[in-house]
């Protein structure tokens, strides 16, 4: 029986720890329109994919572009909204 409470305790106090870091985890200051339009003006093309990701210990927007058959990949800083990588993904396979 104590075997039980023990671990029901670590599952409860584990739980409690993901609300809580769930509830302070960092939002983003920089919106999704926001940084499309600064990832556009960095490269102009098309949008093929976006995604806002953890990366780093720190939140990013990234985006895959396209031009013709030229792709791009460009990751935009959620929190500033600098361009943060900026990399030519021309001949990479698609995700």
């Amino acid at each position: 029986m104590s075997k039980i409470r023990t671990g029901l305790a670590i599952l409860l106090g584990l739980t409690a720890m993901s609300s809580a870091f769930a509830a302070t985890a960092a939002k983003p200051k920089i919106t999704m329109p926001a940084a499309r339009a600064i990832a556009l003006k960095s490269w102009p093309g098309k949008i093929a994919k976006q995604e806002l990701e953890n990366e780093g210990g720190g939140l990013r927007y990234s985006f895959d572009l396209t031009r013709g058959k030229l792709k791009r990949e460009v990751g935009v800083d959620a929190m500033t909204g600098a361009v943060v990588e900026n990399k030519d993904d021309t001949g990479q396979p698609a995700d």
